[in-house]
């Protein structure tokens, strides 16, 4: 016999339905002005989350704000929800010409020297102030104090070594059956670590939606203890244990994600003994 459906109130079911997808709402409109990375159905899902998702249980943080466009979207919705829970956004906050001219300059900001956009990130996030707390700085040096943390968004784990150091600062502050966690990159062919981490905390973290291109979005339903994070470690896996586990974690996750993208991680990995470092394996 077939699984049964899975009851309408829970999250599996919620997340299934993609309430998100086409949602419009004035709050939304105004954080469209703060360039982003993320695409359409990635901007309506951060709004959804902290509009509708949400308690205000815990703190939301963003790893990786670039900048601030991921923030803009998180705290937006927060305040359409009239809740004042935080915006903790992590970054160097720093780009360099290309990313200047591709993804700044082509949203309508005016060419500026230099490679930091602290300031502007801090203009630009002006509406939304003072929700939104900027730490700049290497996130390797980062901690995290432990308070609870009910949404975490991460676009910063672009190597092995930080994907590691993320899940041991936030994931013991996540709150069980209520936390989310968006691995933005978790299908990205050169950043393989990310699907190799998740599978091996899967008794801790419950896949419920995939929003493309790269994007899932996960549950918390239990705080993975020291001993699972130690486990779940991806630096020192040589290349023959991550293709091992990227192969497994496709099994896992196909339901949600297919099986094209993890054949993609497994060729990045042949194509580039020993490397674990997303910009680097870049190269075939």
């Amino acid at each position: 016999m077939p699984p049964e459906p899975p009851a309408e109130d829970t999250p599996a079911a919620i997340f299934a339905a993609r309430p998100w997808r086409g949602l419009s709402d004035p709050g939304l409109e105004a954080a469209l002005g703060v360039p982003s990375m993320l695409s359409p159905e990635e901007t309506q899902l951060y709004f959804w989350l902290a509009r509708d998702w949400s308690t205000g249980a815990g703190a939301t943080i963003d790893l990786g704000a670039f900048a601030g466009g991921s923030a803009a979207r998180l705290a937006a919705g927060h305040r359409a929800a009239a809740r004042p829970t935080p915006v903790i956004a992590y970054d160097q906050f720093t780009a360099d010409e290309s990313v200047k001219q591709r993804l700044l300059y082509s949203a309508g900001i005016p060419p500026f020297a230099g490679n930091d956009i602290l300031l502007l990130a801090h203009r630009l996030l002006t509406p939304w102030k003072p929700m939104v707390e900027l730490r700049a700085g290497d996130i390797m040096e980062q901690t995290w104090s432990g308070d609870p943390v009910e949404l975490l968004v991460i676009d910063a784990a672009k190597s092995a070594t930080l994907a590691d150091h993320i899940a041991v600062q936030f994931f013991p502050a996540l709150i069980p059956g209520r936390s989310i966690v968006v691995q933005q990159d978790f299908l990205h062919r050169v950043q393989p670590w990310l699907a190799v981490q998740m599978f091996l905390l899967a008794d801790y973290f419950t896949p419920l939606a995939r929003v493309p291109r790269d994007c899932m979005v996960f549950l918390c339903n239990r705080v993975p203890p020291p001993r699972a994070l130690a486990a779940a470690r991806t630096v020192g896996l040589d290349d023959a244990a991550m293709v091992r586990l990227v192969r497994r974690a496709a099994r896992l996750y196909q339901p949600l994600a297919g099986r094209f993208w993890f054949a993609n991680m497994v060729r990045k990995l042949r194509a580039n003994p020993g490397e674990r470092t997303a910009w680097r394996m870049w190269r075939e």
